[in-house]
C-alpha cells in the first residue's frame, strides 16, 4: 500500500528553495499543507524527482518533455551529480503534467537555465540525508562520512555502505534546511559539463520508445478530421455517405470549432471527424467526404500580395520602438555613404517527424489523455476550462516527442481527442496526416524589414534605422493585434550586439491571417537574417572584412545588465566570433565559385558565431562546411550541446534553402515534403562545433540560439562565392536550389 506523506509549507520552501527566489518545484501551495510525495514501502522518496530503492535503483523523475534534445540525460544527471549516484543505476520516469512539478513548458531553451540549480539541490538534499542515515548507523559524526559513487563512506575506517541499504533508515530523516545545503565546487563535477550517454538511447534504437502515435489503450477508436482549407472556416454542409460507405469506417462526426478566451489557450479548429477501427480507414474516409465550407474572411488572403502590402508599408515611417538612441538623420546627413536594403523571410511551418496526435479517453468526471506536448499544464488547463472537468480529475501522460519545434506546446490536437472522446463515450486517437499539419498549423509569422546604415570615410557605421513587420504571436490569443510586442522584438531588434551611438528602431503594422506560433528561435530567425545580412553588406561597401565590421560593432568591452540576471557581455560575443573565424580559417583560399560567409548573434542569453562555406556551380548552391561557436555558460552535457548545434544547422538550412508557406485564397498551398522540403542526408554539410569553456558561468540556452546564424551565414557565402545578394528566403524561389 501506498502512504501519503505529510509535508508542510515551511518545509516545502526549505527544499525546493523559494526562499532564494528559485524555481517552483512542488506543489500548489493553495494550503499550509499538502500531500504530494508517495512513500512506497521499500523506497526512498526525499521528493518528488528521486526514487530510491533498496537494490540501489535510482529513478529520476524528468518534469520536462523529451523531444529528442536530451534533457532528461541532462537535469537526471545534474541530481546524480549532486547525489553521487552510479550513474549505471539511474533511469528515467517521464513526469505526468502537473503543477506539483514546477513549470513543465518545454519551449525558449529555458529548462537547463532555470531548473539546472534546483534539480542540483534535490540530489544534494538527497545525499544530505543519506549521510545522516549512514553517521547514525555507525554512531559517528556526520562530518567523518562523505557520498561517493553510490556508497556513504566511513572515512575514520573506510567502511561503507550502499545508498540501497540505507533507504529505511533515510526515509526518517528531516529534510535538509535549504541554507544548509552545499553544491558542488565545478572541479569536483562527475558529470556535468561531461558527455554522457543518453539514458534513452537503448530505446531510441531499437524501436522501443513509446511517442504519442504509439499508444494504445483498451477499446481505442481512431480519428481523422476534415478542417477547412481557410483559418477559421466553418462546416455549411456536408454528405457523409461515401465516407460511411469506406472499410473501418464507424461513424462521422461534426465537430464544432471549440474558440479559446481572449488571452490563453489555443481552443481547435473544428471540421468533419471520421471515426474508425484503425488510422488507415480514417484517413480514407475523411478523403470520401463530400464538404461545403463556408470559407469566412480569411478567404480573401495571398501571401504574395501581403508580402508587397509589407514591403511598401515598410518605406514609410512606422511607430518608433523604445530603446532608440541618437539622431539618425544627422547620421546620415554627415555619413559618406548610405546603403539601404530590404530583407523577406516567409511563413514557416514545424513539420517535426511525428505529426501532432493525442488519444483521450473522456469518462464521465474525469479525462486522462496521453500526448507528445511541450507544455502539458497549458493542455490540462485547457482540457479543465472547456470540459468543465476539475483540474485535479484530468491525467495529461506526455510521451516522447518525435520533435516538437514549438508545435506540440499549443494543445489543439489534444482538444479534440477529447471532444471526440466526450461524443462517441470511447477512448479515441486523432491523428494529423502530413497534408493536415502544414495546412493547418500556428505558423511562423512571415517578416518584412528595411534597413538603412551610414558609413563614413573610414568604415564606421554612423546610423542605423531598421523597419521590421510581422504579424504578431499575441494575435493568436488577442485578436486584431496587429503590431509585434515589445517581447517580440527584444529578440534580436532592441537588443541586438552592437554599439550604434545612432540607432533607430520601427514598427510597422502586420495583420495576421493565419494562427501564429512560435517556431525554434522565434522572431531571432528574423532579427538575425536582417541583422547579420546588412552588416555584410555595410562590410563590403566599406571595403572591410566582414568579421571585423563586427567586432568594430559589437565595440569595447561592455557589460549591460537587463531586468534578468543573465547581462550582455559584449566580451563574451567577441570570444566566439573570433573562435569561429579561427576555427573556419577565416580569410583563406577559397577554390572557384566557393565563399565563406559569417553571423553572430545572441539569443535565449546565449552568445552564437557561425562561419558557412558554400560552392555555386551552374547556379546551384551546395553548403560545404558550417563552423559554429557557442557560449552557453555552463556546459551541462557536452554531447547533447553539439547535437542541438548540429541539429540547429540542419534545421537553419532547411529555412535557408527551402522553408516557405504561401496562401492562395485563404488555403494554405504546400502539401507535404514534396512542396515543403527538409534538408535530406545527401545535402548535409561538414559541421564542426566549439563550446566555450565557461563552467563558472550560469548556463543559457542551446536548443535555439545555433539556428538564426545558419540563413545569413549562408547568403553571405553565395555573395563572397559570386557576388549575388539574396534578400529573400528561400533560395529555392531564386532558381538556386
Amino acid at each position: 500500500m501506498s502512504k501519503i506523506q505529510q509535508i508542510n509549507r515551511r518545509d516545502f520552501v526549505k527544499l525546493f528553495g523559494l526562499a532564494s527566489g528559485g524555481i517552483l518545484l512542488g506543489c500548489n501551495l493553495s494550503s499550509d499543507k499538502k500531500e504530494f510525495i508517495p512513500q512506497i514501502e521499500g523506497v526512498f522518496t526525499p521528493n518528488l524527482f528521486i526514487h530510491l530503492e533498496k537494490n540501489g535503483n535510482v529513478t529520476l523523475i524528468a518534469s520536462r518533455s523529451e523531444m529528442g534534445q536530451g534533457i532528461r540525460t541532462s537535469l537526471a544527471s545534474a541530481i546524480a551529480d549532486e547525489m553521487e549516484a552510479d550513474w549505471k543505476y539511474v533511469s528515467v520516469k517521464q513526469a505526468t503534467g502537473n503543477a506539483k512539478y514546477g513549470n513543465q513548458n518545454t519551449d525558449g531553451s529555458r529548462s537547463v537555465r532555470t531548473i539546472l540549480e534546483p534539480m542540483r539541490k534535490m540530489g544534494a538534499a538527497a545525499k544530505m540525508m543519506l549521510i545522516t542515515a549512514a553517521a547514525k548507523k555507525w554512531n559517528i559524526q556526520k562530518v567523518d562520512c562523505k557520498a561517493e559513487n553510490h556508497f556513504v563512506i566511513n572515512t575514520l575506517t573506510n567502511d561503507k555502505i550502499s545508498f540501497g541499504n540505507l533507504v529505511d533508515e533515510a526515509k526518517k530523516i528531516d529534510v535538509p534546511l535549504e541554507e544548509t545545503i552545499q553544491l558542488k565546487k565545478v572541479k569536483d563535477f562527475k558529470y556535468i559539463g561531461k558527455t554522457l550517454k543518453s539514458v534513452d538511447l537503448k530505446d531510441f534504437t531499437h524501436g522501443t520508445a513509446t511517442y504519442g502515435i504509439d499508444v494504445r489503450i483498451p477499446n481505442l477508436k481512431f480519428a481523422a478530421i476534415a478542417r477547412c482549407p481557410v483559418t477559421f472556416g466553418t462546416v455549411k454542409a456536408v454528405d457523409t455517405s461515401d465516407a460511411e460507405k469506406t472499410a473501418g469506417v464507424e461513424k462521422v462526426i461534426e465537430l464544432d470549432r471549440i474558440v479559446p478566451p481572449v488571452g490563453k489557450f489555443f481552443g481547435a479548429l473544428g471540421g468533419v471527424a471520421v471515426i474508425a477501427n484503425n488510422t488507415w480507414s480514417a484517413f480514407q474516409g475523411k478523403l470520401n467526404l463530400n464538404i461545403e465550407w463556408n470559407y469566412g474572411e480569411n478567404h480573401a488572403f495571398n501571401s504574395e500580395d501581403f508580402q508587397k502590402k509589407l514591403r511598401k508599408r515598410v518605406r514609410q515611417k512606422g511607430k518608433l520602438v523604445i530603446g532608440s538612441s541618437g539622431n539618425i538623420n544627422t547620421a546620415f546627413t554627415k555619413s559618406e555613404k548610405v546603403i539601404e536594403a530590404t530583407y523577406q523571410v516567409p511563413f514557416l511551418v514545424h513539420a517535426p517527424m511525428e505529426v501532432p496526435n493525442a488519444t483521450a479517453w473522456f469518462q464521465e468526471n474525469k479525462i486522462e489523455i496521453w500526448a507528445p506536448l511541450q507544455d502539458p499544464q497549458t493542455a490540462r488547463a485547457e482540457l479543465a476550462h472547456f470540459f468543465e472537468i476539475p483540474i485535479k480529475s484530468i491525467t495529461v501522460n506526455v510521451t516522447f516527442l518525435g520533435g516538437g519545434f514549438g508545435r506540440k506546446s499549443k494543445s489543439d490536437f489534444v482538444v479534440e481527442a477529447v471532444a471526440l472522446s466526450k461524443k462517441i463515450n470511447a477512448p479515441v486517437q486523432v491523428v494529423w496526416t502530413r497534408e493536415d499539419d502544414i495546412k493547418h498549423s500556428f505558423y511562423h509569422a512571415t517578416s518584412v524589414q528595411y534597413l538603412k546604415g551610414g558609413l563614413d570615410n573610414n568604415g564606421q557605421v554612423l546610423g542605423w534605422l531598421q523597419r521590421v513587420g510581422f504579424p504578431s504571436i499575441i494575435s493568436s490569443f488577442k485578436p486584431m493585434s496587429d503590431y509585434a510586442s515589445g517581447l517580440e522584438l527584444n529578440q534580436g531588434f532592441t537588443n541586438n550586439p552592437y554599439k550604434i551611438s545612432n540607432f533607430q528602431l520601427e514598427n510597422i503594422r502586420a495583420e495576421s491571417n493565419l494562427r501564429i506560433g512560435w517556431l525554434r528561435s522565434v522572431v531571432h530567425i528574423h532579427s538575425g537574417f536582417g541583422n547579420n545580412s546588412f552588416v555584410d553588406e555595410l562590410a563590403s561597401t566599406a571595403k572591410i572584412d566582414p568579421v571585423q565590421l563586427h567586432l568594430n560593432l559589437i565595440g569595447k568591452d561592455r557589460v549591460v545588465k537587463g531586468k534578468s540576471k543573465f547581462p550582455y557581455d559584449s566580451k563574451r560575443m567577441k570570444e566566439v566570433l573570433k573562435s569561429t573565424a579561427k576555427m573556419s580559417n577565416w580569410g583563406q583560399s577559397l577554390p572557384e565559385n566557393h565563399g565563406i560567409g559569417v553571423a553572430i548573434h545572441y539569443s535565449f542569453y546565449s552568445y552564437v558565431a557561425t562561419a558557412v562555406e558554400v560552392s555555386v556551380n551552374n547556379g546551384k548552391v551546395k553548403v560545404e562546411n558550417v563552423w559554429t561557436t557557442i557560449d552557453c555558460g555552463l556546459a551541462l552535457n557536452k554531447d547533447n550541446i553539439r547535437n542541438q548545434l548540429e541539429g540547429a544547422a540542419i534545421f537553419g538550412m532547411s529555412i535557408a534553402l527551402y522553408g516557405k508557406i504561401s496562401t492562395k485564397e485563404g488555403a494554405v498551398e504546400q502539401n507535404n515534403f514534396f512542396d515543403y522540403q527538409m534538408t535530406r542526408i545527401k545535402d548535409a554539410p561538414k559541421i564542426h562545433v566549439a563550446i566555450m569553456d565557461k563552467m563558472h558561468e550560469p548556463p543559457t540556452g542551446v536548443g535555439e540560439p545555433g539556428v538564426p546564424v545558419i540563413a545569413p551565414a549562408i547568403c553571405n557565402a553565395i555573395f563572397n562565392a559570386i557576388g549575388k545578394r539574396v534578400r529573400s528566403l528561400p533560395l529555392i524561389d531564386e532558381g538556386m536550389v
